[in-house]
């Protein structure tokens, strides 16, 4: 990799706040569900902020995102307005998917924000159609392809690399690696001790970073986006993390021990972050609390909007199911 960028103080800020917000968003969610605001499958992202940020600050707009049911946070850093995600938890009509989706399926045409899926691996082969799509216009565009660590066991995954690479087309496939699918230890799943060797099979570029610190998730994906709109071509990037939360807000996470969580813990991304804007003399420990205090209050607010909405009317069941020519 070549020499890495330098952030403005602006980014920097804008990177804390970012990671802050969905840190809130999340929590904020957590207990909407204990409150039993909404019921169903629902997977926190706490811990793994640094990822979507990251990643984000190196898309331009109209860039797509693909990714599986973990993706509240990550729709919202595609555009989604936070109070439209909260919405479609609550299987409210303003929700981004008018109330259909909730948890799992978030998704905005607009903001190219393609799901959301509950199928563990079945976004790849959608990211890979999109890829075909703006190779096939002539754009410069690239997809992103969000996949936990246990998708990379899934077949349709290989596939979907394989037809990436052979038709070379842009497609970031990017591994979120919080080391458990379900209660499971990846190690105990894979024969291979990185799962971005998998890319060797097709042939494809690779590479492992550390997913708890946001500048080096932008420095890298920023140089592995800007590579792939000039020669076109799929990477696997292996992004290693760590969720704080089980599995699903119904797993208490047994299967792990505390220790190891308060050890991921002293690695926060806003930790990190929030050390470095202090050293750099770009925020105090009180501005730090009073922009947490602003961004709760936002949460809140969102969080309201959902509350406050109306459930969708009988007649949406006929809606949204086919399309006719």
């Amino acid at each position: 990799m070549k020499k890495k960028q330098s952030h403005s103080p602006d980014q920097l800020l804008s990177f804390y706040k970012e990671m802050l917000t969905y840190r809130r968003f999340e929590e904020r969610v957590n207990l909407a569900y204990t409150q039993q605001k909404f019921s169903g499958f629902c997977h926190l992202h706490i811990g793994q902020e640094a990822v979507c940020v990251g990643v984000q600050a190196a898309l331009q707009a109209d860039d797509y995102v693909i990714a599986g049911y973990r993706s509240h946070t990550l729709a919202i850093a595609k555009g989604i307005p936070a109070r439209e995600v909260f919405a479609e938890l609550f299987g409210k009509v303003t929700g981004c998917s008018r109330g259909k989706g909730g948890s799992m399926h978030m998704f905005s045409k607009t903001h190219r924000f393609l799901g959301g899926h509950g199928i563990v691996g079945g976004q790849a082969p959608l990211a890979v159609g999109v890829g075909f799509a703006i190779q096939y216009r002539g754009e410069s565009n690239v997809i992103v392809c969000y996949l936990g660590d246990a998708a990379m066991n899934q077949g349709q995954v290989f596939e979907a690399m394989n037809m990436a690479a052979t038709w070379k087309l842009p497609v970031l496939f990017l591994v979120e690696n919080n080391r458990y699918g379900m209660g499971t230890d990846i190690r105990r799943t894979t024969s291979v001790d990185q799962l971005s060797k998998r890319a060797l099979a097709f042939d494809m570029a690779n590479s492992e970073i550390d997913g708890m610190n946001v500048i080096t998730v932008h420095n890298h994906v920023n140089e592995i986006v800007t590579n792939m709109r000039k020669h076109p071509a799929p990477y696997l990037l292996e992004v290693m993390t760590y969720r704080y939360k089980g599995h699903s807000v119904s797993d208490p996470g047994a299967y792990r021990t505390k220790e190891e969580v308060l050890e991921y813990q002293k690695q926060d991304p806003l930790l990190q972050l929030a050390a470095v804007l202090k050293d750099q003399k770009l925020a105090t420990e009180k501005e730090l609390i009073e922009w947490d205090e602003t961004i709760r209050e936002e949460v809140k607010e969102a969080e309201r909007f959902a509350d406050e909405s109306p459930i969708p009317d009988l007649s949406e069941l006929w809606k949204h199911v086919l399309v006719e020519e």
